[in-house]
């Protein structure tokens, strides 16, 4: 059983209860990959239900992290560096569930999963998982994460039908609108980054805080190491 959702617990405690709710995690992202729908158009995209246990996707929705003010400022999420939240090692070790899910995505068996998936080899690359607030105000220009980010999985805690519309825009060109993903809680897009992989959200209203867990792995390259779960430990295969 996972602990409470804001509990201090001690390290011996943390490893095992940690290391067990991984292994639930695990099976939960097994299975919603084997039930993944695949999409080619404008880009080979793939949509996932499902996607945690139930009671971590709801523990993850209700994470203490205060929502960023944007002061009017949107369109990239670099903008506001200073007030994102991420699966770091003092998160991971302060949120059970953080930790777990920062350890299902670094463990052979989901990367496994994502190469029979996605054919990818993730082998050398590091976890980045981004907790994500959305509020009134915000928007993302289309890009495509081409670079040092090699997955995008994008994860959805959504909090109810009044944010039915808040998935992301997925396009063929900056300005070629093609499709929105629905927005609902526990589903996820995910791609393989390239030089079409075009996507962001168009701005509209936004009820309440959008929320979400932005997962990448990425390359030796990302600077910000403090913002990776395991800095200095590289996915093995």
């Amino acid at each position: 059983m996972s602990a409470p959702m804001n509990a201090e617990i001690n390290v011996n405690e943390a490893m095992i209860s940690v290391s067990d709710l991984a292994n639930t995690v695990k099976r939960s992202l097994d299975a919603s990959f084997a039930n993944a729908r695949r999409h080619e158009e404008p880009y080979r995209h793939w949509l996932l239900g499902d996607v945690f246990p139930m009671d971590v996707a709801a523990q993850l929705r209700h994470l203490p992290f205060s929502p960023p003010r944007l002061d009017g400022v949107s369109g990239k999420r670099e903008l506001h560096n200073d007030k994102r939240h991420y699966f770091d090692a003092t998160n991971n070790a302060r949120f059970p569930q953080c930790g777990a899910v920062a350890e299902a995505f670094q463990s052979q068996e989901v990367i496994g999963v994502i190469r029979r998936r996605t054919g990818l080899d993730l082998s050398g690359t590091y976890v980045r998982l981004e907790y994500a607030q959305d509020v009134e105000g915000f928007w993302l220009e289309p890009h495509t994460d081409l670079g040092v980010k090699k997955f995008t999985m994008l994860i959805y805690l959504s909090d109810g039908p009044e944010q039915a519309d808040l998935g992301t825009d997925i396009f063929r060109a900056p300005g070629d609108w093609a499709t929105r993903t629905p927005f609902d809680h526990n589903s996820a897009l995910i791609f393989v980054p390239g030089a079409n992989s075009w996507h962001g959200l168009v701005r509209r209203p936004i009820h309440g805080v959008r929320k979400s867990v932005i997962m990448n792995y990425v390359t030796d390259g990302w600077l910000a190491r403090e913002q990776l779960a395991y800095p200095t430990t590289p996915v093995r295969i």
